[in-house]
C-alpha cells in the first residue's frame, strides 16, 4: 500500500465502496477520471482545501490525468488506465488515500471499487473522523459518486 499513497505508508482501512456499471472498463476509466476533475477542480474544493490546509492546495500537474496530476486535497500516485487511479493527500487532521480499481466483467459492464484508508492523529484527528466517518457523512457522498459514474 505504501506506493500507492505515495510513501505515506500504510494507512488503516476506513471502508470500501463497490458499484456494478453497464459499461466496459475502458469507458469506466473516462468516466472516472472525468467525474474526479469535474468534482475535485471546483472552487468548492479549493476552499476546503485551504480550510483544512491540505496538500496539494491547488489542481495542477499533467493533463490528461497521470502520476503527479494534483486536485485540491489529492495527489496522483499511481495511474493505470483502465484498471487503478490511487489518489493521496493529507490536511491538518488527516493523511489519507483513495484507491478506485475498475475490474472488466466482460458483456459491456464492469465492477468499481472505491477504497478509502485514512489516518487520524491526535485529539482534533479524531473529532475529525468523528465528524466525517462516524456521522455517515464520508459514506454518502462515496456512494453518490460511485452511483454517478453509473450514468455517465
Amino acid at each position: 500500500m505504501a506506493e500507492e499513497t505515495g510513501g505515506a505508508g500504510a494507512l488503516p482501512f476506513v471502508d470500501e465502496h463497490v458499484v456494478e456499471v453497464e459499461v466496459g472498463g475502458e469507458e469506466l476509466w473516462g468516466r472516472v477520471v472525468g467525474g474526479l476533475e469535474r468534482s475535485l477542480s471546483g472552487e468548492g474544493g479549493a476552499r476546503y482545501a485551504r480550510l483544512v490546509r491540505a496538500e496539494p492546495r491547488e489542481a495542477g500537474g499533467p493533463r490528461p490525468l497521470a502520476e503527479g496530476s494534483a486536485y485540491p486535497g489529492f495527489r496522483v500516485v499511481r495511474a493505470v488506465r483502465g484498471r487503478e487511479l490511487a489518489l493521496a493527500g493529507a490536511h491538518r487532521f488527516s493523511t489519507y488515500s483513495l484507491v478506485f480499481r475498475i475490474e472488466d466483467l466482460g458483456d459491456g459492464r464492469a465492477r468499481l471499487r472505491a477504497e478509502t484508508r485514512a489516518a487520524f492523529p491526535g485529539v482534533a484527528g479524531r473529532i475529525y473522523r468523528l465528524l466525517v466517518i462516524g456521522s455517515g457523512g464520508h459514506a454518502i457522498g462515496m456512494r453518490r459518486m460511485l452511483a454517478g459514474y453509473r450514468k455517465g
